[in-house]
This record gives C-alpha cells, sequence and structure tokens, in this order.
C-alpha cells in the first residue's frame, strides 16, 4: 500500500534561519512531518511556531553518537519511520593551514563530517529494509577544491563529500537515495548580506530555492537519481 504524505517523516539536522528553515517550512507544506534538530531552542520554538504542519523540536550534539542515537529514538517514538534525512549542520573557520588552529580543524570534522556518519547510521538500517528513503547532504565548493585559506574548513567538507558518495554507491542497490548538493554561493541572509553590503539581490542564492532543489532531489524516481549537484547563481565566478 502506498505511504501518503501525512504519513511521511523528514528529519532535518542543522536548522537555522536560511536552509534549514527553509526545508522545513517546504516539507510541512507538502504533507510530512518535520523533526527539527540543532544546538539551541531558541530558533526552534520560534520556527515551530510559523510552521503549517506537525513538527517536533529537538535539541542536541550531533557529533555525540550517544546522543544521536537517543534522539533518533525520540523521533521514531513519536513519528515512526524516517523517510528523508537533510544534513545541514556545518562548523566553519577559516585561515591558511599555517595560521590555523588544529582544534578548529578537528571541531570542522566533528560537525561536518562525523555528525553526518552517526545521523546517517541512525536512519540508514530503517530505509534499507523498507528499499526506501532519501539522505541529502548540503555542502559547498569547499568540498571540490582546498583554497588557500581553507584549510581549517574545506578538508571536513571535502570528507562529508566523500562519505555521501560511499553511502550513494553502498545504499543505491539497496533502493535507498543519497545525494550531496554543492551550493556556490552565498545564501541569502543577515549574515551573507552584511559582508557583503555592495552586492544586488540576484547575487546571493536564496534558500528557498535551495528547498525546492532538496525536494526534487528527494522525489526523484530511482531510475533517475542524481548523487551531486551544483547550485550556483548565474552571476557566480566558477
Amino acid at each position: 500500500m502506498a505511504v501518503t504524505m501525512a504519513e511521511k517523516t523528514c528529519v532535518v539536522v542543522g536548522v537555522g534561519p536560511g536552509i534549514g528553515a527553509a526545508c522545513c517550512r517546504l516539507y510541512c507544506e507538502r504533507g510530512y512531518k518535520v523533526a527539527m534538530i540543532a544546538r539551541s531552542p531558541d530558533y526552534l520554538d520560534e520556527l515551530a511556531a510559523t510552521l503549517p504542519g506537525t513538527s517536533l523540536s529537538l535539541i542536541a550534539d550531533i557529533i555525540d553518537e550517544e546522543a544521536v542515537t537517543v534522539t533518533f529514538g525520540k523521533i521514531a517514538k513519536e513519528f515512526g519511520q524516517v523517510d528523508t534525512l537533510i544534513y545541514n549542520a556545518a562548523r566553519g573557520s577559516f585561515g591558511s593551514f599555517l595560521e590555523m588552529r588544529p582544534k578548529d580543524l578537528s571541531k570542522n570534522f566533528e560537525v561536518n563530517t562525523m555528525g553526518l556518519l552517526y545521523c546517517a547510521r541512525a536512519v540508514a538500517p530503517g530505509m534499507i529494509e523498507r528499499e526506501a528513503g532519501s539522505i541529502l547532504v548540503t555542502g559547498n565548493t569547499a568540498a571540490t577544491r582546498g583554497g588557500a585559506k581553507f584549510a581549517g574548513f574545506a578538508p571536513s567538507k571535502s570528507a562529508a563529500r566523500s562519505l555521501t558518495q560511499s553511502m550513494a554507491r553502498e545504499l543505491g542497490p539497496k533502493h535507498v537515495h543519497a545525494a550531496y548538493l554543492v551550493i556556490d554561493g552565498a545564501v541569502d541572509g543577515p549574515f551573507a548580506r552584511n559582508l557583503q553590503k555592495d552586492k544586488p539581490d540576484e547575487f546571493f542564492i536564496k534558500p528557498d530555492d535551495i528547498a525546492q532543489t532538496i525536494w526534487h532531489l528527494d522525489q526523484q524516481p530511482e531510475n533517475c537519481w542524481t548523487s551531486e549537484i551544483d547550485l550556483r547563481p548565474f552571476g557566480e565566478n566558477w
């Protein structure tokens, strides 16, 4: 028997006022139950009050494997199976390899790569059993090349991309879709606007449009899956 949207669950890890919030809104609008995971309750409470559907707010430290297990256990108890995992958590610190603090790179690996591993392992067995599900990971251009000032950040994003590729190759034959989004552009929001005050609107990539692309990936038929996609504004240099 086909599962209706109202019976499906999406988990968004790393919910802030940008991409995470846009994904939560879109999936709620499409009838999904949405579990939102963040480090702080402040924004989650504000967002939950505006969502049009059923949501669950959860505070978790995603670099703690045991905490991830407990959190996904709560989701299973409240909502049942997870159909879509959107991993949007990220940590960044910048500088050359001579300037950066090694502990910052280690912390970036914990959030950008190990957190993804823990969350994906929490949902993959159920998806494999049902022969259905999506694990969708947001990333950026640093995953594909290491800039001189990105030595403290790019290696962790590259590792997350490679991990997603490994998952895609393992899970694809088991009817589970894993895909990585290379977001090449400044994501629109107060932080980006403050840094780039002289840029026109079209310079920024819109969170709602990124969410639409994530939805498209999620709904693809398995005979035509995308395992990696680049997103960039038309004016971005690449």
